[in-house]
């Protein structure tokens, strides 16, 4: 059974880091693309980043490039997403999908592609 775990999130002070880890199980993680996502209240959902099998090729939303770094890790089925400098934009509820890597050249940041989603995690950016 395909299963996500993401954990990380937290409250943060303005300019404050956070690491969020998205942990994979129950399917061959190298054949998936995963992606983060994010959700504010009275917002829809957006696209934060995503990354291919091959961890060089990756995706970014503009409102977080250079603050925002992920990564994967095939030896613990886990992607990272690294946020630097966050701000109360960047308060949400954060979840990472997987879809098939197959679909993509490069992995996309609509919701829409993705098949398998996890339960999310609260990020509050706040003083």
């Amino acid at each position: 059974q395909l299963q996500l775990v993401a954990s990380g999130g937290g409250l943060v002070q303005p300019g404050g880091s956070l690491r969020l880890s998205c942990a994979a199980s129950g399917f061959r993680f190298d054949s998936y693309a995963i992606g983060w996502f994010r959700q504010a209240p009275g917002r829809k959902r957006e696209g934060v980043s995503c990354i291919m099998p091959r961890a060089d090729d990756t995706n970014y939303a503009d409102s977080v490039k250079g603050r925002f770094t992920i990564s994967r890790d095939k030896a613990k089925n886990t992607v990272f997403l690294q946020m630097n400098n966050l701000t109360p934009e960047d308060t949400a509820e954060y979840y990472c999908a997987a879809a098939d890597a197959a679909l993509f050249r490069l992995c996309v940041l609509q919701d829409r592609e993705y098949d398998y989603w996890n339960q999310g995690t609260q990020v509050t950016v706040s003083s």
